[in-house]
């Protein structure tokens, strides 16, 4: 059985990387990504990207290992919401 899972990220211009600001598994996640949808939030799915970034807590950068699939993703996201 799969658990849905979701992580939020933010890449504030302090940082020198995207942090995880959320994540949740099972219902929570559910919740999580119907509210980002609802508030027009880019949802993007990437199953082994998410478990990778499920093993980090909250308020850390994301790991050496997920820079390339994330900055895929941020500039997918930068080139569709506009």
């Amino acid at each position: 059985m799969n658990i849905k899972q979701a992580v939020a990220l933010l890449y504030p211009e302090t940082k020198d990387a995207p942090v995880i600001v959320a994540k949740e598994r099972g219902d929570l996640a559910e919740k999580m990504i119907k509210l980002a949808q609802k508030y027009n939030v880019p949802v993007f799915e990437e199953s082994d990207t998410v478990n990778i970034l499920s093993l980090y807590e909250v308020g850390e950068c994301i790991p050496e290992e997920t820079y390339e699939v994330i900055s895929k993703i941020f500039a997918f996201i930068r080139r569709t919401v506009k």
